[in-house]
């Protein structure tokens, strides 16, 4: 199976939540759209809260949250994404 993906890194969305990195590394980041406008027929993101989480599945969800942030658009929240993980892998 074949994902979407932004600057290298797959995106994967389930409604308004996204997970955006690869689960086989230590960290990914898990995005959710709070607020949304129609602009045009298009469903367009106002506000979403992204987190980023370890893949290790033996911490628990709360524990496992390292870094969290809130953006006014979907694209401004996948670049700190972005950032987020590559400074990870460093």
């Amino acid at each position: 199976m074949e994902f979407m993906s932004y600057k290298g890194y797959p995106l994967v969305r389930k409604g308004d939540e996204l997970y955006y990195g690869y689960m086989s590394e230590p960290y990914v980041i898990m995005l959710h759209i709070e607020q949304a406008k129609e602009i045009e027929g298009i469903s367009v993101s106002q506000k979403v809260t992204f987190y980023q989480m370890s893949t290790d599945e033996k911490r628990n969800p709360i524990e496992a949250i390292v870094k969290h942030g809130e953006r006014n658009t979907l694209l401004d929240a996948l670049n700190v994404g972005y950032t987020w993980l590559e400074r990870a892998m460093q």
